[in-house]
């Protein structure tokens, strides 16, 4: 079968690891970014991201679990080491440590559960109360590498990489489509939309998303005091509440509330750290991490785009393919979803719940 254009609109993490799937298969990739390469107006900026399979959902402990194989390959090809195992940590609200810890016991995950005594033998910097999960396997990933090696392993495929040049419009024509720039279109066989927070903008009337929910939400960095630590990644369940945390090598330990921002738009967002949101992570610095000066080292915003299952979005209609959002838990799936993209320019259909409601 003789390659097909392949037009990718955006060149986030998802953007990206789709560029390096689609192009490893022989078809002609462009990708167009708005932006510059390594802008933080979105969701994929930053050195670190959790990676965990410790999730109350089945679904998700597999889906994990798949990503992970998808990330041995990226390493691979790309000759670097991207996911660092340091381990994560589950613990605070008993229910919902029990449901995380029932998950990956139905999926056949290792796992340790742990007494608060024994957590904190284990990691002097952080204090802990009722039960803990210890998963061996989770850690961290090399999050602004990553993306980077996504972007070479395409271009070494071919991919051509388009930056500083906004989409205006997306134009399906039958079973092609025309994507529209201020002086320039591109016509293809498919156009995969990665765009984010953007997505309900381009796609207006083209496909049958959801109402999608962009927040600004505040991500602080905090730096060890003299308390000697090695610093898991690490989920802390409280009621209605969930803050995770990593190391961040170089910058500190990485902070920050889990859907709690306001809402923005996407363009007109005005970048500003939430000081409700600072001063709860402060206290639960001073609280629960003792190991941590707690005074925020660096702080900035990023943008959460989500669906109203937190599910990712992923379906075709017809020449268009809408890929993600991912409602503020994807780049652990990164590669996966790539691979699914792929799978779907393919003519093959994406998981069931990721699809558009018929």
């Amino acid at each position: 079968m003789a390659p097909r254009e392949v037009v990718i609109v955006g060149a986030g993490v998802m953007g990206a690891a789709a560029a390096w799937q689609i192009a490893r298969r022989g078809d002609r990739v462009t990708v167009i970014e708005q932006f510059e390469d390594g802008h933080d107006r979105g969701s994929s900026h930053g050195a670190s991201r959790i990676f965990r399979l410790g999730y109350p959902d089945p679904f998700w402990v597999r889906l994990g679990c798949e990503a992970l194989e998808v990330w041995h390959e990226l390493e691979q090809d790309a000759g670097l080491g991207l996911i660092v195992s340091t381990g994560s940590v589950d613990h605070g609200d008993a229910a919902q440590v029990t449901e995380v810890l029932a998950a990956m016991d139905a999926e056949g995950v290792p796992v340790e559960l742990l007494t608060p005594g024994v957590a904190q033998q284990r990691w002097p910097g952080m204090r802990f109360e009722g039960s803990v999960v210890f998963q061996p396997g989770g850690g961290r990933i090399a999050s602004g590498a990553a993306r980077l090696a996504m972007i070479e392993m395409a271009q070494r495929n071919g991919a051509n990489f388009v930056w500083d040049q906004a989409v205006k419009a997306v134009e399906p024509d039958g079973d092609r489509a025309r994507v529209v720039l201020d002086d320039v279109a591109f016509d293809a066989d498919a156009v995969v939309v990665a765009a984010g927070a953007w997505c309900a903008g381009l796609l207006q009337d083209l496909a049958p998303i959801p109402a999608l929910h962009v927040t600004q939400e505040s991500v602080f960095h905090f730096l060890p005091a003299d308390t000697p630590s090695w610093w898991p990644s690490f989920i802390h369940h409280e009621g209605g509440m969930t803050i995770y945390g990593l190391e961040t090598p170089g910058e500190g330990v990485k902070l920050a509330e889990h859907h709690t921002g306001p809402q923005v738009d996407a363009d007109t967002r005005d970048g500003m750290v939430d000081p409700g949101s600072r001063e709860r992570i402060v206290q639960f610095v001073e609280q629960w991490m003792p190991g941590l000066v707690p005074v925020p080292a660096t702080e900035t915003t990023c943008l959460y785009t989500t669906t109203p299952t937190e599910d990712f979005l992923l379906d075709r209609v017809g020449p268009v393919v809408v890929a993600s959002p991912c409602s503020g838990h994807g780049f652990k799936f990164a590669p996966l979803v790539g691979r699914m993209i792929a799978d779907v320019v393919d003519g093959h259909d994406a998981p069931e719940r990721f699809r558009f409601a018929r």
